[in-house]
């Protein structure tokens, strides 16, 4: 896989997760800073969202998109850096879009899969403009999904159980039900797991990787993710999810694939929502 050295020269070898470039490239630092300030604009907006006013999240969220698409236009990037900033993009329209259509006219318990829907939409419409891959992206091998799916529940059981601890959600019943069980598995599996799996791996990271090398790349990946996760208000939660996030992140690179994220993601969820509270009712 391709490193940053000193002057940030990154070469993408033969077997890394990104396509091969005929020469290195130096990034700038006023592109790197670019970088850096488009994180910053989304952790701001984020804080303000979460801890401060709804609406000053959302105006800010507006102001970032529209500030870094300007700049797009006005200046000279790399390619790989342009690529980068548009995935990064995702994330405020992300929140634009989750935050201002009107939701309430939906049942509550299709909530969830219309917001991700959502999501969905912007990463599928990414993919279409940037020519990338699904077949690529994915790497599904039904011979090897077994194996993803064993990894997923041997991970995703333990850290469940412990994001429950961190948070300690209400459960959604009052008592567990298998019925319920079943839809919040479609859910997490083909809404909430692929949705942000698709943005974050399949399209932040591997930009990322292709402008900075892997490591780079899994450690702004994961401080972003964490960042998404600020709604819970709970700072212990923060770390939780870069660590998962880090987990994540090394199964893509490990893999090739989104299918063991995906799985992982999705078994964390189930145990942290649909099974582990039914342990703490009183």
């Amino acid at each position: 896989m391709a490193t940053a050295d000193e002057n940030l020269e990154v070469v993408a070898s033969p077997t890394s997760l990104v396509t091969s470039f005929p020469s290195p490239v130096t990034i700038g630092k006023w592109q790197i800073a670019f970088i850096l300030f488009s994180i910053l604009g989304i952790a701001v907006s984020e804080y303000f969202y979460a801890y401060q006013n709804v609406g000053y999240g959302i105006g800010m969220s507006i102001a970032l998109v529209v500030i870094m698409y300007i700049l797009l236009s006005i200046t000279h990037l790399d390619s790989r850096i342009i690529q980068s900033i548009e995935s990064i993009a995702l994330i405020p329209l992300y929140i634009i879009f989750t935050s201002c259509l009107p939701w309430f006219f939906i049942n509550q318990q299709f909530l969830l899969p219309a917001v991700y829907s959502c999501i969905l939409a912007l990463c599928f419409w990414h993919i279409y403009r940037s020519n990338t891959s699904f077949k690529q992206m994915f790497a599904f091998d039904k011979s090897k999904l077994l194996k993803y799916l064993l990894i997923g529940i041997a991970i995703g059981i333990p850290t469940g159980t412990i994001e429950y601890l961190i948070l300690r959600p209400a459960p959604a019943t009052p008592t567990f039900e298998v019925q319920y069980l079943l839809r919040d598995t479609i859910y997490m599996l083909f809404f909430v797991g692929l949705g942000e799996e698709l943005l974050f791996r399949g399209l932040i990271q591997k930009d990322l990787t292709a402008a900075f090398g892997w490591k780079w790349a899994l450690l702004v990946t994961s401080l972003l993710f964490s960042i998404m996760h600020m709604t819970w208000r709970s700072v212990p939660e923060l770390f939780f999810v870069f660590g998962a996030a880090l987990i994540l992140g090394g199964l893509y690179i490990k893999t090739r694939s989104l299918v063991a994220p995906i799985l992982f993601h999705a078994v964390n969820n189930i145990m942290l929502v649909s099974i582990v509270p039914y342990f703490f009712i009183k």
